[in-house]
């Protein structure tokens, strides 16, 4: 039976609502072999419903430009215009499920789960590290943010993911995700999510010794994850990570 590989289409009905999403599997897939996944978050210029929007950039690009450096599972779940805060809402759990499913259907290795975002995927990989903190062996994040959130050209309101009564929300926020490698990345110059929001959390996760690290891009605006993604270090850090 020849097996399919490449970027897959997808459905999953969660709420009795239909999902479109993408799952990547590369040429050399086979069953008999247990294989990482990465679950991919998109940005806030990517929702919809269409189910092929979010792999129009980011890490699906740097897939098709190096597939080689990529022998995982890669799920790319695509959040709804529902006027939910992106991943927060219910495109985080719709995101989990097409990630259990993918594991399923492709001999996922679940001590080998890994979660990477940007933008508004960069606040959803923040929102379901911390979570779900059991889930993942690393976390990427790009061009992130923890704090509340206006998204500019799609007009939603992300709300902080740490009570606002906090004194240093940043350093709250990263005891609940303190014990995860991390890598974060962003731009010295984005002009949409203040690079603060990254330079902040680098900060307060080295003040607890977590395994973290940060790359600030010089001159680089918000779109962050086009140098991310093509840093081969980046997948190969990742891939060396296991729960």
């Amino acid at each position: 039976m020849k097996i399919e590989t490449g970027f897959l289409n997808r459905i999953l009905v969660f709420d009795d609502q239909e999902y479109r999403y993408q799952v990547y599997v590369p040429r050399e897939f086979q069953r008999s072999t247990k294989w990482p996944v990465i679950l991919a978050l998109h940005g806030g210029g990517e929702y919809g419903s269409d189910g092929i929007r979010q792999t129009a950039v980011g890490l699906a690009s740097a897939i098709r430009r190096f597939p080689d450096r990529v022998p995982a599972i890669v799920v790319f779940p695509q959040a709804h215009v529902n006027g939910e805060p992106g991943w927060q809402g219910t495109a985080g759990l719709v995101a989990l499920a097409a990630l259990d499913k993918a594991i399923a259907e492709f001999s996922g290795d679940s001590s080998r789960v890994y979660l990477t975002g940007y933008s508004a995927g960069g606040n959803g990989s923040w929102y379901l590290a911390s979570r779900y903190p059991t889930r993942f062996a690393a976390v990427a994040v790009v061009c992130g943010f923890i704090s509340e959130f206006h998204g500019q050209n799609s007009g939603i309101f992300y709300p902080s993911l740490v009570s606002l009564s906090e004194g240093d929300p940043f350093a709250s926020f990263a005891k609940q995700v303190a014990h995860l490698p991390i890598w974060i990345f962003h731009g010295e110059v984005d002009p949409k999510v203040s690079v603060e929001e990254s330079r902040r959390m680098f900060a307060a996760l080295r003040a607890l010794d977590s395994d973290v690290q940060y790359t600030e891009f010089q001159g680089v605006k918000h779109d962050a994850w086009n140098a991310a993604y093509d840093d081969e270090k980046l997948l190969e850090w990742m891939f060396k990570q296991r729960r």
